[in-house]
């Protein structure tokens, strides 16, 4: 099931193209979250709040705030959300999103050469068009679409931000396709304004490929980019059928 937390309630997801990875919802918990749990830390390249960067993980933590969430201090605010749920410090990635979680998307690929599962939150309340002539803010927001794309695989870091390109890519196209728009200028969104995205490559060796590229015309840039679409576009629509 792509949509898995569908009815709202707790649920633990396991993997089937990552052996020992789960993702749960946390949902009866005063803060909800979803919860990604790793076997073992990853290499990981992200735009997380809190945990950021270049960094080992074997968390990822997606947590629900609502739209009048008090950003003044964000980073504080989450590290002190992990603290008080006891996830290790410093191997746990932490987004916010104001997007339910019940319509968070899941989808998986097992491959020869690497395998994937990607985790998709997805609203487009604040769609925006990068490019063009717009409102900005200097204060930290909720991200609205945060993408936690896991690859089972060897990648170099050139590979890994050459993923990261191929799944904004993805995001973007997905945007495009629905005909989202930017509420400001009223182009075509290329995304929204909070956006995040987490990627974590777990280095095993047993595929027997250490990956140098991942755009659209390598198969590995063509898993990332059909699963990103897929699962961000699951995402919104699935929020749109619910409010039908």
């Amino acid at each position: 099931m792509a949509v898995p937390f569908l009815e709202g309630k707790n649920h633990l997801y396991h993997s089937n193209a990552w052996p020992g990875a789960t993702v749960s919802l946390e949902s009866e918990l005063q803060h909800p979250h979803i919860r990604i749990s790793l076997p073992e830390p990853v290499a990981s390249i992200s735009s997380a709040i809190y945990g950021g960067g270049f960094v080992s993980l074997d968390h990822i933590v997606n947590r629900y705030v609502d739209k009048h969430y008090d950003c003044s201090d964000p980073v504080n605010d989450m590290s002190n959300f992990i603290a008080a749920h006891g996830y290790p410090a410093e191997t746990t990635a932490g987004l916010m999103t104001a997007v339910r979680l019940k319509y968070t998307s899941i989808r998986e690929e097992p491959g020869e050469q690497a395998s994937i599962l990607c985790c998709t939150t997805a609203g487009v309340g604040n769609a925006a068009r990068a490019g063009s002539s717009r409102t900005t803010f200097a204060a930290y927001q909720p991200g609205t679409i945060n993408i936690m794309l896991l690859i089972d695989g060897m990648m170099t870091p050139a590979c890994m931000l050459n993923a990261v390109l191929t799944a904004t890519e993805a995001k973007a196209a997905v945007l495009h396709d629905l005909g989202v728009k930017d509420h400001e200028t009223g182009a075509v969104a290329t995304g929204t304004t909070t956006d995040a995205m987490v990627l974590g490559i777990s280095g095993n060796t047993a595929y027997g490929v250490n990956h140098h590229y991942a755009g659209t015309a390598t198969d590995l840039g063509g898993m990332i980019g059909r699963l990103v679409y897929e699962s961000v576009t699951e995402s919104i629509v699935s929020e749109r059928e619910d409010r039908i």
